[in-house]
């Protein structure tokens, strides 16, 4: 019991059974088992969460590797993940650490201490929470961000935003930007990932009341999202609830873990998405496609250029235009 760490959000139900309450599943987990994430455990009628300090990935990426392109353009965050994750994506990149069984949780021992103290070795004045979803390592993360916070560092999640509101009321105090991957229609989430559209949607409006910068992203799937039904109604929505500066990336689809006959996005479904969602959003990215062309910040009203892109890299050419007065939105140093 030394090495778990009792869960926050859940309610002790009959029988020794729990309710846990951090996301949407609101699993009823009876004793000697997990929930749907796999690391939060009924252990003697208690929830526990099975990863708390124990990091399963830990890396120095781009900011733009979230991708989050309006947050400190061209710096460096600190990564971390825990093994684990609510959603069953038939298409995640990192399902061999996305999706475990409680019996083979792992992951190496980084207290919260140590992952501030490695981003102040390392210069990172941001720490990202990522590669698996930060919501089921939520009481690593929030210790972790709130020590963050006392060092000045900031704190970025990117996430699936299956995440209940008061949970998201908790943190909100400690967290600078987030990602939110809208996945698709409620067909597309059934189907594909085991959840539901309109939790997702709740929670991009409540992160957006507390004032965090947050970006969208659409992985474009052939076949499940790439309609321009689709992206119309996504573009309206963001439009409506978020505001017309909000940035949305639309990702290429590459062959992963359920979905390998499936064929890669071609450039020219991305191409006609991102010309629908011009028409209500002013900044739109293709990601994962070779030309930067999409991955510049451009001026929404005159076209210059402001921020370019190279990979991973950015250079600021300038956040105010000069022809127009336009400002760029976002956080910047």
């Amino acid at each position: 019991m030394r090495n778990l760490k009792e869960a926050m959000f859940y309610k002790k139900l009959k029988e020794e059974k729990v309710n846990c309450n951090l996301c949407p599943h609101s699993c009823v987990i009876p004793v000697d088992e997990a929930g749907e994430c796999g690391v939060r455990k009924n252990v003697e009628g208690k929830l526990y969460s099975l990863v708390h300090s124990k990091a399963c990935a830990l890396s120095i990426d781009p900011i733009e590797k979230k991708p989050l392109y309006h947050f400190f353009p061209g710096a460096e965050s600190l990564s971390v993940a825990t093994v684990g994750c609510n959603f069953s994506c038939h298409f995640c990149q990192n399902y061999n650490i996305s999706q475990i069984s409680p019996e083979k949780v792992f992951g190496d021992n980084y207290p919260p201490e140590k992952i501030v103290e490695l981003a102040e070795r390392y210069g990172s004045k941001i720490i990202s929470y990522t590669y698996t979803e930060p919501t089921i390592f939520y009481e690593y993360a929030f210790d972790t961000m709130k020590l963050a916070k006392e060092k000045g560092l900031k704190n970025i999640w990117v996430s699936n935003g299956y995440t209940n509101i008061e949970p998201i009321k908790k943190m909100a105090p400690f967290l600078d930007a987030i990602n939110i991957d809208v996945k698709g229609n409620e067909e597309v989430y059934k189907s594909l990932c085991g959840a539901s559209l309109q939790p997702v949607l709740n929670s991009l409006k409540e992160y957006k009341k507390h004032n965090i910068w947050i970006e969208v992203t659409s992985l474009i799937i052939p076949g499940y999202n790439d309609s321009l039904e689709w992206i119309n109604f996504l573009s309206k929505w963001i439009n409506d609830n978020l505001g017309k500066k909000t940035p949305l990336h639309l990702s290429r689809f590459s062959p992963q873990y359920k979905m390998l006959e499936t064929e890669p996005t071609p450039l020219k479904t991305l191409e006609k998405l991102y010309g629908a969602a011009k028409k209500k959003l002013d900044y739109i990215y293709i990601g994962n496609i070779p030309t930067s062309r999409y991955g510049n910040t451009y001026c929404p009203k005159c076209g210059d250029l402001a921020i370019r892109r190279e990979g991973f890299k950015a250079e600021i050419k300038k956040l105010k235009c000069e022809k127009c007065n336009e400002k760029i939105p976002g956080v910047f140093d």
